[in-house]
């Protein structure tokens, strides 16, 4: 039986043909023809069963058979703020891994010892889509620029906020530990520092605006296994 193929398609009900990017990947890659089926994936929480209607080089026009709604794989919502590494190969491995596995918002955060300042917002997302695809998620993250540490703070006052550091000066408690305290269906946010850590006053900033000191265990994890590893935490939390 042939694979039916996933394709990202932002208001595919509405719209009749695939985004430039996707149709020449169906065309030329995988060389689809009119009558073949395909599913569509609009990051909103629908798949569409369709078939092609035509193609030509670059084009790929389609029809809906069916529209499938999707429900949440998890309750709640799960978002992640995280400071861009100085190599971006690796903050990009983490965007994947996290889609895969499954969240709803992330963000990047300019701290005090960040070495990176910029990132490329769009380069992201593609990493982001293709990860929705092969994961076969339903609901697209939500991106968000890189936004100032404190301007970061200032903006989330609600759910439940977790910083995880290192500093031993500032009591902690396992994130795992106390995400089984929570809600289940509150909003869960965790930020994750820079390869330098946050700054200490950054972190007493936090946790004087009402977020939670944590660790992620005993193992002291490079950014991007941080991410994933707190991604992961508030995935099982949330499917208990």
């Amino acid at each position: 039986m042939k694979e039916i193929r996933f394709f990202y398609v932002p208001d595919a009900a509405k719209q009749t043909e695939l985004p430039d990017d996707e149709a020449v990947h169906a065309v030329r890659v995988l060389r689809m023809q009119a009558g073949d089926e395909m599913m569509l994936m609009d990051g909103q929480g629908f798949f569409y069963r369709a078939a092609v209607t035509l193609t030509t080089q670059k084009r790929c026009r389609y029809e809906v058979i069916e529209a499938l709604p999707q429900e949440h794989q998890w309750q709640g919502c799960i978002h992640l703020a995280i400071a861009p590494t100085k190599l971006m190969d690796r903050i990009e491995w983490m965007a994947e891994k996290v889609t895969e596995v499954g969240l709803d918002k992330l963000s990047f955060l300019d701290c005090a010892f960040s070495e990176r300042k910029t990132l490329k917002l769009p380069r992201i997302e593609k990493i982001v889509v293709s990860a929705l695809k092969q994961s076969r998620k339903a609901y697209m993250p939500v991106l968000s620029e890189m936004t100032p540490y404190k301007s970061f703070i200032q903006q989330h006052t609600a759910g439940r906020r977790y910083i995880a550091h290192c500093y031993d000066e500032v009591p902690r408690v396992n994130l795992f530990d106390e995400l089984r305290t929570a809600k289940v269906d509150e909003e869960t946010l965790v930020m994750i520092g820079p390869e330098g850590d946050f700054s200490i006053d950054e972190v007493r900033m936090a946790v004087d605006a009402g977020f939670i000191s944590v660790d992620l265990g005993k193992s002291r994890l490079r950014t991007e296994t941080a991410g994933l590893s707190a991604v992961m935490m508030m995935q099982l939390a949330k499917q208990c």
